[in-house]
């Protein structure tokens, strides 16, 4: 889209093949005085001057902020909560109204994390900040290759290990990032100058050495990271050497979901990584007999484009296969404030779609800072990211507590979030406690308590 006189900007991509239609689908934000805009579509290829491209059934949707907004609110209350009617009865099944109901949530069901560093280790404000917010984490780097195998069968897990103490202490759910990394600049020398079998015998091992120790631990693997804007090991050892990771990581630990983790999907239009490419990715997995594939967008932002984000995580939701962001972060080049608001828009797009499955924060305080984004300074006391998370996290995605009575049938109902309730009952100076879980569904969840 080009405005006047300004630089053409990117808002949607597709992989249009010659002999078929292909479906692009976009999104920007019309943020500008002026009255008029140009739409181009435009050949990738440089070299192929004379190209002929045919649109049928085109359709430009216009949203103003309020109606965005309102269409959120209404995702988010048709997937992430659920309707709920309580039954208060006594031992014959008589039904009580008047009784005094009191509905407190325990836990969420949608996982939403942030990543760690080692500096967590020992650091008790920065534990007890962290705990009263998140329930799920992944490593920063302590898990990677160059990191547990500096050097050929020198392996060290020491970090590793302490890390998955504070884990299991504290019932954490982890992502295991990352098995292997195709950025050339995050391999070993050692690896980087073997021979193709002495490199498939070197990946052998990392495999076992890691799921010796961590069978069953790490929900989630990403197997292959940056493969799109990377080719280190393709180039090695093949076309084939992504599926073949995957098989080997499945057979070692086959609860875990392996994901394929890429930036600039859902962030900007990417030569490289486009959304087509990814699910091009996707199918040849799942033609090679995967089944057990996650999408990875890690979402490293600079100005955040909703209206893509929406339109790429529609397109990745037809393989049918659980979304992620899983490196969630504003860039460093904006202010404080200004990064709290765009945290903000990501959060709630992301959130208020039905095919995302979860959220990973990258927003460890490590030794003099953050990789971009900060939600606390060193004292860990919020700055406005933190707030915004606090904001969404501990109040509006919350049901909090709910108090009331029973009508006149001996029923008390309420509409929350999904995830795990206690339900306190008190009927004629009787209190009775019950538990209930509450998960997706278009009906009326009903629970019955018996006083």
């Amino acid at each position: 889209m080009k405005l006047d006189n300004t630089y053409p900007k990117c808002i949607g991509t597709v992989i249009a093949k010659k002999g078929c239609w292909s479906f692009l689908k976009g999104g920007f934000l019309w943020d500008s005085t002026l009255n008029s805009s140009q739409i181009d579509f435009q050949n990738s290829d440089r070299t192929k001057r004379f190209v002929d491209i045919e649109i049928i059934s085109y359709s430009l949707q216009p949203f103003i902020e309020r109606q965005w907004r309102s269409n959120q609110f209404e995702g988010i209350k048709k997937e992430r909560k659920r309707a709920v009617t309580i039954h208060v009865v006594d031992e014959k099944e008589f039904r009580l109204p008047g009784a005094a109901v009191k509905v407190n949530q325990i836990s969420t069901d949608f996982p939403f994390g942030s990543m760690i560093s080692r500096t967590i280790l020992g650091n008790l404000p920065y534990q007890k900040w962290f705990l009263k917010r998140f329930k799920a984490t992944v490593f920063e780097n302590e898990l990677k290759w160059y990191k547990t195998e500096p050097l050929p069968g020198q392996f060290n897990y020491t970090v590793v290990d302490q890390m998955m103490e504070f884990v299991r202490k504290n019932k954490l759910i982890a992502r295991g990032h990352n098995m292997f990394w195709d950025d050339p600049v995050f391999v070993q020398d050692w690896v980087e100058n073997m021979s193709a079998p002495q490199l498939q015998e070197a990946m052998s091992r990392r495999i076992e050495s890691v799921m010796s120790k961590y069978r069953n631990e790490f929900f989630h693997w990403d197997v292959n990271n940056e493969l799109l804007h990377f080719e280190f090991y393709e180039k090695k050892l093949g076309p084939n050497v992504t599926l073949d990771m995957f098989n080997k990581v499945h057979r070692k630990d086959p609860l875990a979901t392996l994901f394929l983790n890429e930036y600039n999907i859902v962030e900007r239009c990417d030569s490289k990584a486009n959304v087509d490419r990814y699910i091009d990715k996707f199918k040849e997995l799942k033609k090679g007999g995967v089944t057990v594939a996650g999408i990875g967008l890690e979402s490293h932002f600079a100005i955040p484009n909703p209206a893509f984000m929406r339109a790429v995580i529609d397109k990745l939701a037809t393989l049918k296969l659980p979304i992620w962001l899983t490196e969630v972060d504003v860039s460093r080049m904006y202010g404080l404030e200004e990064q709290a608001l765009y945290l903000e828009q990501i959060l709630r797009e992301a959130f208020s779609h039905p095919s995302v499955n979860g959220i990973m924060l990258w927003t460890a305080r490590s030794i003099g800072g953050c990789y971009q984004t900060c939600l606390t300074d060193e004292k860990f006391h919020n700055l406005p990211t933190g707030d915004v998370v606090d904001q969404l996290l501990l109040k509006e995605w919350q049901t909090g507590t709910k108090r009331g009575k029973t009508n006149e049938f001996g029923s008390y109902s309420f509409r929350g979030f999904l995830g795990e309730y206690k339900v306190s009952v008190i009927y004629n100076h009787k209190v009775v406690d019950s538990y209930f879980s509450l998960g997706r569904g278009v009906e009326t969840k009903h629970i019955t308590v018996h006083v």
